[in-house]
């Protein structure tokens, strides 16, 4: 026996390419605006003695803030490093059970490598043909639900009544709703917390609020489900999110007329490069997300379209998966990048 048969073994998420040179790059959803100037001059006031000292366990303020914003008790709210790193605590809390848990074929890859890292049995529920979600095959017995809403990486929004129906069914497991894109035009399910304790709906501020680079998530359910995430977050680390992080995300929370013109723009130029596409010939369905998931024209490979924009130095994703090998997913940038991206797309096809 070697040591090596102690060490635990997983295939690992693989994210976007984080190219290291000015690429136009669409490739990983972040927001194409910078954060609100009351997050910079948050971050611009700390003082670089404070660094000295451990940031609050407990979030208080951020948490705070996020329920005054949304409605709700702080005790209702945890934050983490960013929705993975609370997606991660809600795995390893919700789902110690048995019996397996249920998400989407075609969904976010990383709930499959969670599953596996924390050894928690899973099955998959297929999309439709045409991608959208279908509730019945939820409708099993489960030791857990995850629902990305809107999906990734199909943009698609499920609707409400259908979620509704998922939790309704399934009051005797947890039910995540991965609510990451929801600002970009989709239906939140917050209104179910006033009806269903088993609800928790993960959230972030990379993608509208701009905060990618500082990793602020968090999460929102009952006092119950909301104690037993801290009660695991202490026993693994209790200074998750650091002290800039903080300060920002709270900064971030409380400037929403600049998250509601920075989203703005954002959709008014995806629904133009949607038309753009649509024009060229490419299968674009109705985008609820800051990405399109887009199908090129009829004889062009998606692959060697992706291998081709890549050498322009445009960066978008391809998925070498079934059912997603026709596809290229297209982050929304500047409208200047996306004018680029369609002169460039153009001389290519």
């Amino acid at each position: 026996m070697s040591f090596s048969d102690n060490i635990r073994r997983v295939t690992p998420y693989t994210p976007g390419e984080q190219p290291q040179r000015k690429v136009i790059k669409l490739n990983t959803n972040e927001s194409p605006y910078p954060p609100s100037p009351q997050v910079v001059e948050a971050i611009r006031a700390i003082k670089a003695s404070k660094l000295r000292l451990y940031p609050d366990p407990d979030c208080r303020e951020l948490r705070e803030t996020l329920a005054e914003e949304y409605g709700l008790e702080p005790e209702q709210v945890f934050v983490g490093v960013g929705s993975d790193d609370v997606l991660s605590m809600c795995f390893l809390t919700f789902f110690a059970g048995k019996k397996p848990v249920l998400f989407n074929d075609i969904t976010y890859s990383f709930y499959e490598v969670w599953a596996d890292v924390y050894r928690i049995p899973f099955e998959t529920v297929p999309l439709r043909d045409d991608f959208s979600f279908d509730p019945k095959g939820f409708l099993k017995e489960n030791g857990g639900i995850v629902i990305c809403n809107p999906n990734a990486p199909t943009s698609l929004e499920a609707e409400l009544a259908d979620i509704e129906k998922v939790v309704a069914e399934n009051q005797d497991s947890v039910v995540l709703i991965d609510e990451a894109y929801v600002d970009f035009g989709a239906h939140t399910a917050l209104p179910l917390l006033k009806k269903y304790p088993n609800v928790v709906i993960v959230r972030t501020m990379s993608k509208s609020r701009a905060l990618a680079g500082l990793r602020v998530g968090y999460a929102f359910g009952s006092k119950e489900l909301i104690k037993a995430l801290h009660d695991v977050k202490f026993s693994v680390n209790s200074y998750t999110l650091n002290m800039p992080a903080l300060v920002a995300g709270v900064a971030a929370a409380a400037d929403r007329e600049y998250f509601e013109e920075t989203v703005d723009r954002v959709l008014v130029t995806r629904e133009k490069t949607k038309e753009a596409l649509r024009s060229f010939g490419f299968t674009v369905p109705e985008s609820r997300t800051n990405f399109l998931f887009a199908k090129p024209p009829e004889g062009t490979s998606a692959e060697s379209l992706f291998e081709k924009l890549k050498e322009k130095d445009i960066y978008v994703r391809f998925f070498k998966k079934p059912r997603l090998s026709d596809y290229l997913r297209i982050t929304i940038g500047t409208d200047a990048e996306m004018e680029q991206f369609i002169k460039v797309l153009q001389e290519i096809l």
